[in-house]
C-alpha cells in the first residue's frame, strides 16, 4: 500500500526522521517493512511511505509531526473531469465504506488545467456515491463538518491522486486541550519545532511565554515516551485526569476493549477542538481495518503503548521543565491542559509553571538548556499600537509580504529589553524563537546562528536560533 503523510510545511526532514524511528520500533517492524521516500527538496507538506496497512495504525498512534495519514486509492492521468470520475467510480468503494456512513470530499490542486475545482470535487463525490448505489443499492450522505469518512484528492497538471484519510480529524488534535486560549500553536508544529531544536529529555527546557502550554506538554509527552495519539486511542482518559493525577503512573492508562464488535457508528465530540476515545481515528471507520487480523495488530500496538505510558509517567519527576506567562489566566489554562493530558501534577513541573513577566523570569535549573517560545507577534494576537496605544495592529493576510519588523513600538521596546535579559541571565543557553517577524534578531540585538522557514497554518514564519555565549572563565575567576 502507498500512503502520503501530511505535515506542516518546513517539517518534512524531521518528519522523515520520525517516520524512520517509528518504522524501527520492534512492535512495528514485526508487522512489515516500510519504504520511506527521501525528504523533498522543497516544502511539499509531506512525504510518501510504502508498506503494509499497519503503517496507518502506527503513524496515527505515534507520529507527533504528521497532520494526516492518507491511504492512496488511485493515481491516474487525466485531461478532463470525466477522466477523474471514471477512475474514481471504478474503485471498489464497497470494500472500504458502507452507504450508512457519511462522507466528505476535499480537493487540492497545483497547476491543474481544469477551470472549476468545485466541479471536480462534486464529480469525485458523485463517483463514490454512484458506485455504492450501483453495488449496494444506497449511497452515503454528505457531512462537511464531522464525516465518518474523508476522501481527499490532489491534482497536478497531468495526474489526479485520490486518497482515503485514515486519521479523521487532524492529528494535531491530541484530545487534551481544554481551553486553547488566544492564538494557540498547533501541537504537531510544536512537536516538529522541538525536534528541530535538538532538545533531549535530560536537558532543561524553559518557555518564558508559554501561552496555553503547547511546547511544555508536547515536550513532556516526548520526554516520557507517551504516544501522541494516546488519548484518541483510548489509552488515556482526559475526563478523569484530575482524580488520576495523584497516582497517574498507574491509573492514567485506560483499557481498550478488543472484544467489542466492529460497528460503524456516528460520533459527535462535545467540542470542535476536543477529540477523544469516542472519536478515535478515521481508520477505525474503514471496513478493512475492522478485520480480525488488523484489529489484532492494533491491539498489539496499543498493548506496547500502554506499557510505555506507565513507565513514562512513573519517571515524570525526572523532567527538567519550566514555563511562565505574564497572563495569570494562561497559567490556569496550562495547568488544566497538563492534567487533561494525563500528566501527573505531583511531578514537580507544575511547580515551575508560574505567572511571571518574561523580562524578569529566570530558569530554576542550575545548568543551561534550551529556551523555546512563540512570542505574541502582531499576526498571532492583536497588539496595542499607535501613539495613544488605543489602536490595534491588523494581522496581515496570508498572501501579504512577510513583514521585516513589527510596527508596535511597545513590542519592539519589549524585545529590546528581553534581548538584554537573555544576555545577562541565560548565558550558555540555546534560545529558539518562532515568529513571523523577520526583523526579530535586530530587535533583540543578537545575531541568529540559524534560521528555519516554517509555516504556522498559512502564516509564513521563521524559527530563529540564538546561541547565548557562556561567561568568560577568566573574567569570572576570583582574584587574590
Amino acid at each position: 500500500m502507498k500512503f502520503f503523510i501530511v505535515c506542516p510545511r518546513g517539517l518534512e526532514i524531521p518528519l522523515a526522521e520520525e517516520l524512520k524511528e517509528i518504522s524501527e520500533r520492534s512492535e512495528v517492524k514485526a508487522l512489515g517493512a516500510w519504504v520511506i521516500d527521501p525528504p523533498p527538496l522543497n516544502n511539499t507538506g509531506g512525504l510518501g511511505v510504502a508498506g503494509p496497512m499497519s503503517v496507518a495504525l502506527a503513524i496515527n498512534l505515534h507520529s507527533r509531526i504528521a497532520s494526516r495519514c492518507l491511504l492512496q486509492m488511485t493515481h491516474v492521468a487525466y485531461r478532463k473531469e470525466d477522466d477523474i470520475y471514471k477512475a474514481v467510480r471504478s474503485l471498489s468503494w464497497e470494500d472500504w465504506i458502507t452507504p450508512d456512513q457519511t462522507m466528505r470530499v476535499d480537493l487540492t490542486a497545483h497547476r491543474s488545467p481544469l477551470t472549476s475545482l468545485n466541479f471536480v470535487t462534486l464529480r469525485i463525490k458523485d463517483a463514490v456515491c454512484d458506485r455504492l448505489r450501483e453495488v449496494k443499492g444506497a449511497r452515503p450522505n454528505i457531512d462537511t463538518e464531522l464525516p465518518d469518512v474523508r476522501v481527499q484528492a490532489h491534482l497536478t497538471a497531468t495526474h489526479a491522486t485520490v486518497y482515503l484519510d485514515t486519521s479523521g480529524q487532524s492529528l494535531f488534535k491530541r484530545g487534551w486541550r481544554d481551553d486553547k486560549g488566544a492564538a494557540p500553536l498547533k501541537e504537531n508544529l510544536a512537536a516538529g519545532i522541538l525536534a528541530l531544536t535538538g532538545w533531549k529529555p535530560e536537558q532543561p527546557l524553559f518557555d518564558p511565554m508559554c501561552g496555553s502550554g503547547t511546547f511544555l506538554i508536547e515536550a513532556a509527552y516526548r520526554g516520557l515516551g507517551i504516544p501522541s495519539g494516546s488519548i484518541r486511542a483510548g489509552l488515556m482518559n482526559p475526563k478523569k485526569a484530575e482524580e488520576q493525577s495523584a497516582q497517574a503512573h498507574n491509573q492514567a492508562v485506560k483499557s481498550v476493549d478488543s472484544s467489542a464488535p466492529s460497528k460503524f457508528t456516528r460520533y459527535r465530540p462535545t467540542r470542535v477542538d476536543l477529540v477523544g476515545a469516542d472519536q478515535g481515528f478515521g481508520f477505525q471507520r474503514l471496513k478493512p481495518f475492522n478485520t480480525p487480523d488488523l484489529k489484532k495488530q492494533w491491539d498489539a500496538l496499543c498493548d506496547v503503548a500502554k506499557k510505555n505510558i506507565e513507565a513514562g509517567l512513573a519517571n515524570a519527576n525526572k523532567l527538567k521543565m519550566a514555563a511562565c506567562d505574564i497572563n495569570e489566566n494562561m497559567i490556569t489554562i496550562v495547568k488544566s491542559n497538563w492534567k487533561r493530558a494525563g500528566l501527573p501534577a505531583q511531578s514537580g513541573v507544575l511547580s515551575n509553571v508560574r505567572q511571571i513577566d518574561a523580562l524578569v523570569a529566570k530558569s530554576p535549573f542550575a545548568e543551561p538548556g534550551v529556551m523555546l517560545f512563540n512570542p505574541p507577534y502582531g499576526e498571532r494576537l492583536e497588539i496595542k499600537g499607535g501613539r495613544d496605544g488605543s489602536e490595534r495592529v491588523k494581522g496581515r493576510g496570508a498572501r501579504d509580504a512577510l513583514p521585516k519588523n513589527n510596527n508596535s513600538p511597545e513590542f519592539m521596546e519589549f524585545l529590546n529589553q528581553f534581548g538584554k535579559h537573555l544576555k545577562d541571565n541565560f548565558q550558555g543557553w540555546q534560545v529558539d524563537v518562532l515568529t513571523a517577524d523577520m526583523g526579530l534578531p535586530g530587535q533583540v540585538r543578537m545575531k541568529e546562528s540559524k534560521r528555519t522557514p516554517l509555516f504556522n497554518g498559512p502564516l509564513e514564519c521563521r524559527l530563529f536560533r540564538f546561541d547565548m555565549k557562556k561567561p568568560d572563565a577568566s573574567s569570572t575567576s576570583s582574584q587574590d
